[in-house]
């Protein structure tokens, strides 16, 4: 049997790309705060009060992955939950002063890293790159919840 030619295969390319946004995160931005734990404070800046549920769907984060996540951003005091007045089994999220200071600080880290990353690209190929991703990335969402599927 001969071997597949790997490049030809979207989960090994993903996979690779993965490697190097990880390398370049962990040495441009930072080693304590994961791309994850970005995502949240970054949607919490655009949308505060937010519950844990919503703020998993926004970022695209399992139920067990968000508790996680949000877990250890409130350990690390940059998270605060409050009580929802209007259901008390929620609790609304909002970054603390500290939150706000570190997402300034990581947006423009991510910022410097992005443009290293996507370096190897015209501007052109860059928005063609997104729009791409964009598309393969909601069809997935799509067979992941297939009740809210568009295909």
């Amino acid at each position: 049997m001969a071997a597949v030619d790997l490049a030809t295969h979207p989960g090994h390319l993903a996979r690779r790309l993965q490697q190097a946004h990880h390398l370049l995160w962990n040495t441009m931005v930072s080693e304590e705060i994961t791309s994850p734990q970005f995502a949240v404070l970054n949607t919490l800046v655009a949308e505060p009060g937010l519950d844990q549920r919503t703020v998993g769907e926004r970022v695209g984060l399992d139920r067990s992955t968000i508790a996680e996540v949000i877990s250890r951003l409130t350990r690390r005091e940059l998270l605060e939950k409050e009580r929802d007045p209007g259901d008390g089994r929620r609790w609304l999220l909002r970054l603390t002063p500290e939150g706000a200071r570190t997402h300034k600080k990581l947006t423009v880290r991510t910022a410097r890293m992005n443009q290293v990353f996507l370096a190897p690209l015209s501007g052109a190929e860059q928005a063609m790159f997104f729009d791409l991703m964009q598309r393969v990335a909601d069809a997935a969402e799509s067979l992941r919840n297939p009740a809210e599927s568009h295909v």
